[in-house]
């Protein structure tokens, strides 16, 4: 069973940035689309973004489109997630996901414990 990581959560105000990280146990991570999802308090977790295995197909949710941008780095084994203008409502816990196709509908395989990302007002 894979282990997803994440790192680079925090209390950020209002149009600041936060990078999160998330490493991966594995070998094949290659194989694999990565993402991250979120999920505030009383709300169903939600996708915000995924790469394909390469990074030649990346998928972003409307809400965060030209704000976020998804990454990844196979000789690293890891995906980030550089978030820019920040706004309260991106206040979630955001977790890393790995699955086999964009995960946009479903299809995670594995996650990650969650990293918290609050902003303030």
């Amino acid at each position: 069973q894979v282990q997803l990581v994440e790192s680079g959560g925090g209390l950020v105000e209002a149009g600041g940035s936060l990078r999160l990280s998330c490493a991966a146990s594995e070998r094949t991570f290659s194989d694999y689309y990565m993402g991250w999802f979120r999920q505030a308090p009383g709300q169903e977790r939600e996708f915000v973004a995924s790469i394909s295995r390469s990074g030649g197909s990346i998928f972003y949710a409307d809400a965060v489109k030209g704000r976020f941008t998804i990454s990844r780095d196979n000789a690293k084994n890891t995906v980030y997630l550089q978030m820019n203008s920040l706004k309260p409502e991106d206040t979630a816990a955001y977790y890393c996901a790995q699955g086999r196709n964009s995960m946009r509908t479903g299809g995670v395989a594995s996650w990650g414990q969650g990293t918290q990302v609050t902003v303030s007002s």
